[in-house]
């Protein structure tokens, strides 16, 4: 228990994890950036693609 109760702590003090979604956010942000251009600059092939890849994924379904 005396374990568990250490690992706890050094868990809570450590902020590695922090950096980790901070980086993680960023990331996200970047990428939903990236996602709002390439529609308003690609049209309707860039919504086929993403059509595409969300059919391969939830039906797999993939061609």
């Amino acid at each position: 228990m005396n374990k568990l109760n250490n690992f706890l702590r050094s868990f809570a003090k450590e902020e590695d994890g922090a950096q980790v979604v901070e980086y993680a956010l960023i990331i996200a942000v970047v990428s939903i950036a990236l996602v709002i251009a390439l529609q308003a600059l690609g049209g309707g092939s860039f919504g086929t693609f993403i059509n595409r890849v969300t059919a391969c994924l939830t039906t797999n379904a993939c061609v």
